[in-house]
């Protein structure tokens, strides 16, 4: 697997890259993403492909011409500061650093565009999406909660609030 991995913002034209990247999640990959055992894409499924690259961004992997994995970011209505982030990637291509490279990149963005901290919920169990974190948000503090971890975690390389 030796093909050069691209990254780029995602488009509203993605979208029948992602029913192909849907078809090739295992139900285990789609599980640890939904955390629900979702059998098709969600209702919304529009929504991960229409983005207004500020409040809500979405990065994806391209290999081959194929997206193999999405990094995503919703901010809080309430404090734009915070985002929720989530990251899938295609089984064939977990473990090989997409997820890494795609949540490194996204990271750097959402510090530039402001956002100061992360939130997320990752199952306990999942090995390589706990390191994940624990390599690329150095400062997260994962907070246990029936099986799944609460992540918190500030923005590396964000700037801090400025105290009114």
């Amino acid at each position: 697997m030796d093909l050069p991995v691209t990254t780029r913002p995602v488009r509203p034209d993605d979208a029948p890259l992602f029913c192909r990247l849907w078809d090739r999640l295992s139900p285990e990959t789609v599980y640890r993403r939904f955390h629900a055992p979702l059998r098709r894409p969600p209702a919304e499924a529009h929504r991960l492909v229409e983005v207004d690259h500020d409040l809500r961004e979405a990065l994806v992997a391209v290999i081959g011409g194929e997206v193999v994995g999405v990094a995503r970011y919703d901010r809080s209505p309430a404090d734009p500061g915070t985002a929720d982030v989530a990251v899938v990637v295609e089984d064939a291509w977990q473990g090989v650093g997409v997820g890494r490279q795609l949540l490194g990149e996204l990271t750097a963005l959402a510090a530039r565009r402001g956002v100061r901290s992360f939130t997320a919920d990752v199952q306990a169990d999942n090995d390589r999406m706990v390191g994940l974190v624990r390599r690329l948000l150095p400062g997260a503090v994962l907070t246990p909660e029936h099986g799944v971890y609460a992540v918190q975690s500030p923005v590396p390389g964000a700037a801090a609030p400025v105290a009114a």
